[in-house]
């Protein structure tokens, strides 16, 4: 399989809804959802959604730890896990019916030693991915720089990595050097160092790290405006369809499910954004955690690659 997702901090995603969020009251609540969840395991999700293969590799711990495993399989995806003393956390969503306002609740996940997290890396090189999705957060135990062993371990082993995470954590394994950055408008100015960037200046920030070596390709996720990708060649603007937003939660996995199985098809660097962009907007359309419909996602995309163009920056 060439196709392999990290998840280091995983979780099960809980959401319901309420009519109305009200302080110190017993609140009537909808039936739960839950989903495995983790940036990671998000993307390896949407692959299988498209039609792709993926294995996804993540650490489990507990009695939510059993549950997430079986979660991920019964999608029919294939997992490489390592136990780990603490238990796999939870994340809950809380939709307010009256406002169609949101609320996300995530908790830190249990510690994870250095030894444990070196295991999920061991199974990865032994399996030497062409692709290589390391996406989310880190859990407490492991410094903010250990992002930059995997940046070295897809380096030994000629896979491509994707990376998709923030803060430290991101710019140390920029440092190392990956395939593929996709920062938000925020993470870049971040990577760059200003406090904020209007966007036009985001071709020339985007540029000077791939200048610099940090990464090949970057894709700036630009929300309900779409994407922003740049390469050695130069720049372009992706822009998305205009939808029906339900939810926000897992749009920026769904973009890197889209850009990794377009990218496994040998698609065009163009036609992997365009896909990335469709996916993150199919991801709004569906509420709770469920990411986005594939035929919802083709559909997009087919508008993108018809209509772009007349809707596309041209100020960069």
């Amino acid at each position: 399989m060439k196709t392999w997702t990290l998840t280091l901090n995983p979780a099960l995603d809980k959401s319901t809804s309420v009519d109305r969020m009200i302080p110190e009251q017993k609140l009537r609540c909808s039936a739960l959802q839950t989903d495995a969840g983790g940036g990671g395991i998000n993307v390896s999700k949407g692959i299988h959604r498209l039609g792709g293969e993926s294995c996804a590799v993540f650490p489990i711990g507990g009695h939510t730890g059993i549950q997430l495993k079986a979660l991920v399989e019964e999608e029919g995806i294939t997992t490489q896990t390592v136990a780990v003393r603490g238990d796999t956390r939870e994340n809950i969503s809380v939709s307010e019916e009256s406002t169609h306002f949101q609320y996300r609740f995530t908790l830190p996940g249990a510690e994870i030693s250095l030894q444990e997290a070196n295991a999920c890396l061991e199974l990865i090189r032994a399996h030497r991915p062409e692709i290589l999705i390391a996406s989310g957060s880190l859990p407490p135990g492991l410094s903010s720089h250990y992002y930059e062993e995997v940046a070295k371990l897809a380096l030994e082993s000629g896979a491509r990595l994707i990376l998709d995470t923030s803060g430290p954590a991101l710019a140390a394994a920029a440092n190392i050097g990956v395939y593929l950055l996709k920062p938000n408008l925020g993470e870049l100015s971040a990577l760059v160092g200003v406090e904020e960037l209007a966007m036009n200046q985001v071709d020339d920030a985007a540029m000077s790290i791939i200048e610099q070596g940090k990464c090949q390709v970057m894709v700036v996720s630009l929300g309900p405006q779409g994407a922003f990708w740049a390469d050695k060649n130069g720049f372009e603007h992706i822009p998305a369809p205009t939808v029906k937003k339900q939810t926000t939660v897992g749009a920026g996995d769904s973009m890197v499910a889209g850009m990794a199985w377009a990218l496994s098809q040998g698609k065009t660097l163009r036609e992997m954004v365009q896909m990335g962009v469709a996916c993150g907007s199919a991801a709004t359309m569906n509420s709770g955690t469920r990411l986005f419909q594939a035929e919802q996602a083709f559909a997009l995309y087919n508008w993108i690659q018809k209509y772009s163009q007349q809707y596309r920056f041209t100020d960069f």
